[in-house]
């Protein structure tokens, strides 16, 4: 499965950027995508996770804020952010894996290069 990310950018305090990934290669009927990130000194952290039925997982800092989906038969998947903070402010990654989703504390297989994302 290759990953690759698109729609980093800056932007500023309450501002709004939507991610996206297209997901190509060997890809079964049942997988889990979402988004990971990870700011300087800091350890990846999950952020959201979507299953093929739309079954979602939000890390608490971002939810009521940003919104994961996916289009199955494009094998997208999107991360829409609005009310950007300035802790917000890290390098996306992509992931997907195959199966169900485990939640945004679980492991996964297959990552993106990452796109950054700047809220100043």
């Amino acid at each position: 499965v290759q990953l690759v990310e698109s729609g980093g950018g800056s932007v500023q305090a309450g501002g709004s950027l939507r991610l996206s990934c297209a997901a190509s290669g060997s890809i079964p009927g049942s997988t889990c995508m979402g988004w990971f990130r990870q700011a300087p000194g800091k350890e990846r952290e999950g952020v959201a996770t979507i299953s093929s039925d739309g079954k979602t997982g939000y890390a608490t800092l971002v939810k009521d804020r940003f919104t994961v989906s996916r289009d199955n038969e494009k094998n997208i998947a999107y991360l829409q952010m609005d009310s950007l903070k300035p802790e917000d402010t890290a390098t996306y990654y992509c992931m997907a894996d195959y199966g169900i989703c485990r939640g945004v504390h679980a492991r996964y297989n297959y990552w993106g290069q990452g796109t950054q994302v700047t809220v100043s």
